[in-house]
C-alpha cells in the first residue's frame, strides 16, 4: 500500500500583491480517505499468477446505502469573497422567520434563486465572507493556547470590542481633517479603540462540512480549511499556505466513527496578459509622474544650491536683554562687519538693526531691560585656497547700548564687539564698560546639511 506524504506545516503565509484582490482564485480539492481510495491506485495483478486482484473488493455505488463518488470527493474554484452556501444555511434561510437582518433576507433571495435553477453546485465545501456573523464571532473568540480553561488576559478583555476591519471607513473631504491631531483629554473608549493600529482588513473562511453520509447541515461537523485575510496595503495572509509541491493537509474527525479527509489549496489566479501588464505599467508611470509634479508644486522652485567651494552662513538671533546700566529707556544699535576677503552678502541684506526703546525693571540690585528683538542675516564665503592654513576670517558683531532721556536726547551707555564663533561651544559675552547685554541666536554653517548650533552672549 502506497504511503501518503502529509503536509504538517499549517502555519500562515504572507504575500504582497499590487493586483486587485478580486482577481484571486483558489482551487480547493477535498477527498475522504478510505481503503478503496488506496486500493484504487494499487498495481494490477501480473498475468500468469494465481492471484486475486484486490481492486475487486472495492465497493460499488449500486445500493442506496453506499456512498456515491460525489460524497467522497469534491473540487471547487473559489473567488475572493465569493459566497458558497452550506446545507445549514440553505435550511436556515428557507425559513423566512429566521431572517432578521437585510443580509439574511438577501441570502434568502439568493437561495431561492439557486433552488429555482437546480440547486447549489457545491456539496461539502462552502465559504463564510467578511459580512457573515461567523467571521465576527471567530475574530473575538480565538484562543491563544490549547488549555481547556484558558482565562483571557487584561489586554484581551480591553481589546474585545476593537474591530480591526473597517469597511465603512471614509477619507477626508476637501483636504480637511475630520479629527484633531492631538486629543488632550482622551476618553476610555478613545484609548481602547486607538490602542492598536487599525489597518482596514477583510477576512474570508473556506469551510468544509465533514458530516457523515446523509447528515450534512450540522454545525458540529464544520471545519475550517483555509483562512484568507487581505488589508488595504495589498498584504494577503493565507492559513494554511498554498499546497503547491507539498503534500495535502489532513483532517481527522472526532466522534464514535472517526474519518480521515485530505485537502489541497492551490492558487489558480489567471496571469495578466502582456498587453495588460504594459498598460498597467503605463498607468503607474503616469500616476507616479503626476505625484512627482504635485510634490514639486508644493516644494516650489525657490531653493538655491550652494556653489561648489562656497560656505553660506545663516544667523537667526535675538537681542534678549540688557542690565546694569545707569539710565532707563535703553535701546541697542548693532551691526555685522564682514571681512573684506572673499566674504559677501546679498544686496537686499541688512547687516544692522536697532531695537525698540525699553523701560527697565528692577531685578535684585540691577535694572534689566528686556528687548526680545529678533534679527537674521546671511553671508557667503568663497574658498580660493583649501589648505589647512587658509582658514577664513569670521564676521564680527558690534553693538552699542544707548539710552533716551526726557528731552529725546540719546546717550551712549557702552560698546561691545565679538567675533562669531566658528565651532559650537559654551556661552560667551563681550566686556562693555562693566555693563552687559544678552544676545542669543542659532547659526547654520552649511546650507546643505542645515545642522544648527546655538550660541548666547
Amino acid at each position: 500500500m502506497a504511503e501518503t506524504v502529509w503536509s504538517t506545516d499549517t502555519g500562515e503565509a504572507v504575500y504582497r500583491s499590487r493586483d486587485p484582490v478580486r482577481n484571486l482564485r483558489l482551487r480547493v480539492h477535498l477527498q475522504r480517505i478510505t481503503s478503496s481510495n488506496f486500493l484504487r491506485y494499487q498495481p494490477a495483478a501480473q498475468p500468469g499468477k494465481d492471484l486475486i486482484d484486490l481492486a475487486t473488493f472495492r465497493p460499488h455505488p449500486t445500493a442506496s446505502g453506499h456512498r456515491s463518488e460525489e460524497e467522497e470527493e469534491e473540487e471547487v474554484v473559489i473567488g475572493w469573497q465569493e459566497k458558497l452556501f452550506s446545507q445549514f444555511e440553505v435550511d436556515l434561510y428557507r425559513n423566512e422567520a429566521a431572517c432578521q437582518s437585510p443580509l439574511d433576507h438577501q441570502y434568502r433571495q439568493e437561495i431561492l434563486k439557486l433552488e429555482a435553477s437546480g440547486g447549489r453546485k457545491n456539496r461539502r465545501i462552502f465559504t463564510y465572507t467578511d459580512s457573515d456573523r461567523y467571521t465576527n464571532v471567530e475574530e473575538h473568540c480565538q484562543k491563544m493556547t490549547t488549555a481547556a480553561r484558558e482565562v483571557p488576559s487584561f489586554l484581551v478583555e480591553r481589546m474585545a470590542n476593537v474591530r480591526r476591519r473597517r469597511q465603512d471607513r471614509r477619507g477626508m473631504e476637501g483636504g480637511i481633517l475630520k479629527s484633531r491631531i492631538v486629543t488632550w483629554e482622551p476618553s476610555e473608549e478613545f484609548v481602547r479603540n486607538n490602542h492598536v493600529i487599525n489597518t482596514p482588513l477583510q477576512t474570508m473562511y473556506i469551510m468544509a462540512d465533514l458530516g457523515p453520509y446523509g447528515k450534512l447541515g450540522y454545525k458540529k461537523y464544520e471545519h475550517v480549511l483555509c483562512t484568507l485575510k487581505v488589508d488595504s496595503n495589498g498584504v494577503i495572509t493565507v492559513k494554511p499556505d498554498f499546497t503547491g509541491l507539498k503534500g495535502p493537509y489532513r483532517i481527522e474527525t472526532e466522534g464514535e466513527k472517526q474519518e480521515l479527509w485530505k485537502y489541497t489549496i492551490d492558487n489558480v489566479s489567471s496571469l495578466a496578459q502582456p498587453e495588460e501588464e504594459e498598460r498597467e505599467q503605463r498607468v503607474f508611470k503616469d500616476l507616479y509622474g503626476r505625484h512627482k509634479e504635485y510634490l514639486s508644486s508644493l516644494v516650489g522652485t525657490d531653493f538655491e544650491m550652494t556653489a561648489p567651494g562656497a560656505l553660506r552662513l545663516f544667523v537667526n538671533g535675538e537681542v534678549v536683554s540688557a542690565q546694569g546700566y545707569e539710565y532707563d529707556n535703553l535701546y541697542v544699535h548693532f551691526f555685522v562687519e564682514l571681512p573684506t576677503t572673499n566674504w559677501s552678502s546679498p544686496a537686499f541684506q541688512q547687516l544692522s538693526g536697532i531695537t525698540q526703546t525699553c523701560a527697565t525693571k528692577s531685578l535684585g540690585l540691577d535694572k534689566v531691560a528686556y528687548f526680545s528683538y529678533p534679527f537674521t542675516f546671511e553671508a557667503s564665503f568663497l574658498h580660493e585656497d583649501e589648505s589647512a592654513d587658509a582658514l577664513p576670517e569670521w564676521p564680527v558683531l558690534y553693538c552699542e547700548v544707548l539710552s533716551l532721556d526726557f528731552w529725546q536726547r540719546y546717550r551712549v551707555e557702552g560698546y561691545g564687539a565679538v567675533v562669531l564663533p566658528a565651532t559650537p561651544g559654551p556661552s560667551w559675552s563681550p566686556v562693555s564698560s562693566g555693563k552687559g547685554c544678552g544676545v542669543c541666536w542659532t547659526v547654520w554653517r552649511d546650507s546643505a546639511s542645515r545642522v544648527p548650533f546655538t550660541v548666547c552672549w
